[in-house]
């Protein structure tokens, strides 16, 4: 049976804004635009409090409901105690978790029980960035496996585009990826697949073409577990592999910096992904963006001279060659920001030494910036440098970088 308001009012109790709500006998008819209360019986009226506490009410249930809070005095306690109850509610909060979370985890574990076989530095970023990856792919649902991305690089003196969708970009991912997993004595994930030949490109448009149906969520799970097998693998054998080579088809990269290079493609893909998807993503961690710029810094001279035998040097660039292991005209590289620094590009020779003395031009460019002309995602000519010097050299290592890109 409801309580006497006075018993309520008696309790020193404040009311939940009754006095708003009070309505003497004497009080006019409800002004133009607000609603008349509705008739409803106290089993009902009482039945709706908990949906006005939380404002989900009509405006007529709202009228009537408030009507008779200033009358009922044990419906005004439960309304009191109800609107005290969604104050204490949170409001709602993204469950997409901070891409750093995991490191900040493995690091607080690792300083109180070290790894049986620690993770080497150098495959370190390959394992961050796959794993990160790996935490992207969970969060989406199965319709935006299907979502469409452009794969984009640099070919001679324009970009070129491959078009595919997300699960085809981890297709992509682990036949690439396969070329470091075979050298280190594990299984092709191309099987019997036979590929026109042993570059990247060859490798992904095979697997693409093997595939009965387009690539779908399904792919995840042997990506998945590739990366895991490689980082394990490496793991064991530690240093002592690092000078192991991983043919790339054109051209070879030590253990080491095929390592790097896979950290590297991971975090470019996992961008163009995050991309379609529309999901933030952020940058690899300083110590592995470093590495990643110093690899493509060290593999600048080589493309140098390979974009000069192909004749896309600029008329007049080509002057004598310096022996190996002699300074010569060199570019400074100055990095700002993440993973930044400085590399002297020797510019006549890929066995030549960059040199302070023999600084003929002066490049400044953000670190992620340079990784993405590296990428091929920035066009040579669109890329925001400073710039200062020999102005043919300055474009000459532009262009290398974005040679430095394929698909």
């Amino acid at each position: 049976m409801p309580m006497p308001r006075a018993s309520v009012e008696g309790s020193g109790r404040p009311l939940p804004r009754l006095a708003d709500l009070e309505k003497p006998d004497d009080q006019p008819a409800p002004q133009a635009g607000r609603p008349a209360p509705l008739m409803l019986e106290h089993h009902v009226l009482k039945s709706l409090l908990g949906a006005w506490a939380l404002a989900a009410c009509s405006p007529e249930e709202t009228a009537a409901v408030e009507e008779h809070l200033g009358e009922c005095g044990g419906c005004a306690e439960e309304a009191l105690r109800l609107r005290e109850a969604v104050g204490l509610l949170h409001p709602p909060e993204s469950l997409d978790l901070d891409p750093g979370l995991r490191t900040r985890v493995l690091e607080s574990c690792l300083e109180r029980r070290p790894p049986r076989i620690p993770v080497p530095e150098w495959a370190a970023p390959y394992d961050a960035e796959t794993a990160r990856l790996d935490a992207l792919l969970q969060d989406i649902g199965d319709a935006e496996w299907h979502a469409p991305v452009r794969l984009r690089w640099f070919a001679g003196d324009d970009t070129a585009s491959r078009r595919t969708t997300v699960a085809g970009v981890i297709a992509h991912l682990l036949s690439v990826d396969g070329l470091v997993a075979v050298a280190r004595g594990l299984d092709d994930p191309l099987g019997d697949v036979t590929a026109d030949g042993p570059t990247p490109a060859a490798r992904t448009e095979a697997y693409w073409r093997a595939s009965h149906f387009p690539p779908t969520r399904s792919v995840r799970p042997p990506w998945r577990e590739q990366t895991h097998a490689i980082v394990r693998t490496v793991s064991f054998t530690g240093g002592t592999s690092g000078k192991l080579g991983v043919p790339y088809g054109d051209f070879e990269l030590p253990l080491h910096d095929a390592m790097l290079d896979r950290a590297f493609e991971c975090w470019v893909h996992a961008e163009d992904i995050a991309e379609a998807v529309d999901y933030p993503y952020e940058p690899p961690a300083p110590r592995h963006l470093h590495g990643m710029i110093d690899l493509a810094a060290r593999m600048l001279p080589s493309a140098l001279a390979a974009r000069r035998r192909a004749g896309l040097a600029s008329p007049g660039r080509t002057r004598h060659l310096v022996p190996a292991g002699e300074p010569g005209r060199s570019l400074r590289l100055e990095i700002e920001g993440l993973g930044g620094g400085e590399w002297l590009i020797p510019l006549d020779s890929p066995g030549a030494v960059g040199s302070a003395e023999h600084e003929v031009a002066h490049v400044a460019l953000d670190g992620v910036e340079f990784c993405r002309l590296a990428a091929g995602h920035v066009s040579p000519r669109d890329a925001a440098a400073g710039q200062v010097g020999d102005r043919d050299a300055i474009k000459d290592v532009l262009y290398a970088a974005a040679s430095l890109s394929r698909m």
